[in-house]
């Protein structure tokens, strides 16, 4: 190796990332903060990744002292592993495997040739780099600050890391994805909403980064995805300090964004950030679950949503949702504050768990909704779905509270002053809690319909009736100190009651409440029963009572007869909230036996499909004096239409599109003219795509009137 001549210490004139060649290699090209103005290093750990520094001079690495530092945090330290210091010398790595190292694939000169290999365990987040130069001799060293941020994340890709998937299909969905579907509605009418997670927004890796800050989470804790995991879920809602998103249920959403009106995650994170952290307003379950999955996605962290339906909210760790009678069959108002949701919408993170028993890695739940308190914050998780499924609630984290939610029984119970409790129980439903359990399917896209659904329910639960399941609920009950409850034997009856479903009914249509009696007994049973309707949030709280009757009748012996009251559109239209949800109830006492039955059922008003397709018929927007092209293509306008039929013999004011897509729009909200009744909405909005590839424009209809029209396209962007 030529010997250059040595005069004071080198220093670097420009460093040369490469980003595009990096990113390749990582799987991290699409994040957009490398197209920006100042574009930032984006990579995976496990791996390896080059630059070259250009030098003021010639340096000869065995005569010099040049020196690597990569920083981690605002207090770096060589003993917590914040602080790396690689000696730039060698043509060959030097360190074990699984360390820090860096090599010289090249001599020295006036350029420095480095690679660095990154160990799986290292530090998500934030990291800078500089060169300390110096001869030996005691010049003093040159410090050269790399002007660029590096990011490190997890890497699903590397088998070294804990967040590794196997297959390329699950990393694409879990991972890449960037459009999905969260599933809203009942369980016997499920409805896959869109949701831009947008985790390679040019703002969302900063945004997420700045979270992180506000978490503290501890450096050294930042390379385990649990304890991140465990932070995301704490970090998304405001209901503590330094949260993201404001929790509102109220149905007033004055001074904030209603939750149905958001399309996605990037412009909740950005405006976060963009204010400095004043939390943004308003979400509910499904909005925290869309942005825990966009940080845990962007973050490398393997995420799906994950919606309950029929979900318990077990506020007392009784592992039972608890409803009381007094003495003469009528419910008791304030005895508890347990309570059914509709659904409810969490996520899944697939990781190592180390701290567990071997078997109990793989899909971890987290719950971002304020609902409890865990360790003095408000949230859940990560809890392995193999422990719940086992109904082993005693692992780490909060697996009471989620195999509650999934799996509790609903019991009920009545004053007894005979009783040693005080109370004998009338009955248990071991099935009503968690009908099904949906996500994305993977690799499946519907924009019609919702054939792209996956019921995960075996994932969290045996089989309903199986001995399996009942031994598991058992198992639970157990360990949580209920087992004795389970023991005490329901009451029985001799009349047999059933509260009939309600399929499908069209927004603006009638429906009945039904309920069928079949007396089994050899007497008359004289049944006294009250049936309602009424309007609900997805909570299960009840938002108006739309009607309710009371009916009495005698059954024959062996007899069966059907009550039932009908419900008019004009007696339930104006009363309906957010997702059009029913909830219909039924509650029956036999006066001769004293046997007390209630049941109830939940069921989803429909509205019509929000159809969106591009459209050739405009050769020029003469607003805008815009050529319009016909086939999508980057950095050229195309023409979409957005309609629907207006079901409703009423007027639609106030009307709202809002409309996004990665790579063909940012967020924005339109005004649309008022929609007459049972007329066309109609309504044309030219687009100029800034990224070519397969893209995913989604959009939402909103009036005074009629809330939640939504509707996907999927649209090619030609290069």
């Amino acid at each position: 190796m030529k010997a250059w001549h040595i005069s004071g210490a080198a220093g670097v004139t420009t460093w040369e990332l490469y980003h595009d060649q990096n990113a390749a290699r990582h799987n991290t090209r699409q994040y957009e903060l490398l197209d920006g103005p100042n574009p930032a290093l984006v990579l995976r750990r496990g791996q390896t990744f080059f630059f070259v520094c250009r030098m003021t001079r010639p340096v000869d690495p065995e005569r010099e002292n040049i020196i690597l530092e990569l920083a981690f945090g605002s207090n770096p330290s060589v003993v917590k592993g914040t602080l790396v210091r690689l000696r730039l010398q060698s043509s060959k790595f030097q360190r074990p495997s699984g360390s820090w190292d860096a090599k010289l694939p090249h001599p020295g000169g006036p350029t420095l040739s480095v690679e660095v290999a990154i160990p799986f365990n290292a530090g998500v987040g934030l990291w800078r780099m500089r060169l300390v130069a110096s001869p030996s001799g005691g010049v003093t060293p040159r410090l050269s600050q790399c002007p660029e941020l590096v990011y490190i994340l997890f890497n699903p890709w590397s088998k070294e890391d804990p967040c590794y998937l196997s297959k390329k299909e699950d990393r694409e969905e879990y991972v890449l994805n960037e459009v999905g579907k969260i599933f809203v509605g009942t369980y016997q009418q499920p409805t896959g909403r869109r949701w831009i997670y947008g985790q390679f927004g040019v703002a969302v890796l900063p945004a997420v980064m700045f979270v992180l800050e506000r978490s503290k989470l501890d450096y050294t804790a930042r390379g385990n995805p649990v304890r991140v995991a465990r932070a995301v879920a704490a970090l998304v809602n405001a209901q503590d300090e330094n949260g993201v998103i404001v929790g509102n249920w109220s149905g007033q959403y004055e001074g904030g964004t209603a939750p149905w009106t958001w399309t996605g995650s990037a412009a909740i994170l950005e405006q976060f950030l963009q204010s400095g952290g004043v939390p943004v307003k308003f979400g509910q379950c499904w909005v925290f679950a869309g942005v825990a999955a966009t940080i845990c996605r962007a973050l490398g962290i393997p995420c799906r949503t994950v919606t309950n339906f029929v979900s318990a909210h077990d506020t007392d760790e009784t592992l039972t949702i608890d409803k009381y009678f007094n003495e003469t069959g009528e419910e008791i108002p304030g005895t508890t504050s347990d309570s059914i949701w509709n659904f409810h919408v969490w996520n899944d993170c697939w990781m190592a768990r180390p701290d567990l028993p071997v078997g109990y890695g793989g899909w971890q739940a987290i719950d971002a909704t304020p609902q409890e308190t865990s360790e003095g914050v408000y949230r859940a998780g990560p809890a392995s779905l193999e422990a719940i499924r086992r109904g082993e609630i005693g692992f780490l984290y909060d697996s009471p509270f989620i195999f509650s939610e999934v799996n509790a029984d609903i019991m009920h119970w009545q004053k007894d002053e005979g009783s040693d409790l005080g109370w004998r129980k009338l009955n248990t439903d071991k099935y009503h809690i968690g009908r099904c359990i949906l996500t994305k399917m993977v690799g499946v896209d519907d924009d019609e319909g919702d054939k792209d659904s996956a019921n995960i329910i075996d994932e969290y639960k045996k089989k309903e009736g199986t001995l399996e399941e009942r031994m598991a609920v058992l198992n639970a009950a157990r360990v949580g100190n209920r087992g004795h409850i389970y023991d005490l034997p329901s009451e029985g009856g001799d009349v047999v009651l059933d509260l009939l479903d309600i399929e499908v009914v069209p927004i603006g249509k009638p429906f009945r409440v039904m309920v069928s009696i079949h007396n089994k007994s050899r007497e008359i049973r004289t049944i006294a029963a009250l049936l309602s309707a009424s309007t609900v949030h997805y909570t299960g709280v009840t938002a108006s009572c739309v009607k309710n009757e009371a009916i009495r009748l005698a059954v024959p012996p062996g007899q069966k007869e059907t009550v039932h009251i009908t419900v008019m559109p004009e007696e339930y239209l104006e009363k309906l909230v957010e997702y059009c949800m029913m909830k219909i109830y039924a509650l029956a006492t036999v006066r001769e036996t004293r046997q007390t039955w209630a049941e109830e059922d939940d069921f989803l008003v429909t509205k019509p499909h929000l159809n969106i397709k591009v459209t050739s018929s405009l050769t020029k927007n003469s607003a805008l004096n815009t050529k319009i092209y016909e086939n999508p293509q980057v950095g050229r306008p195309f023409n979409v239409n957005f309609n629907f039929q207006n079901p409703l013999n009423k007027k639609l004011q106030n009307c709202k599109l809002t409309i996004e897509g990665p790579g063909l729009s940012e967020p924005m909200i339109l005004r649309v003219r008022d929609v007459e009744p049972e007329a066309a909405m109609s309504h044309n909005v030219s687009l100029q795509p800034r990224r070519d590839g397969s893209r995913k424009l989604v959009a939402v209809f909103n009036s005074d009137q009629l809330l939640e029209i939504q509707g996907s396209l999927q649209i090619t962007v030609l290069p």
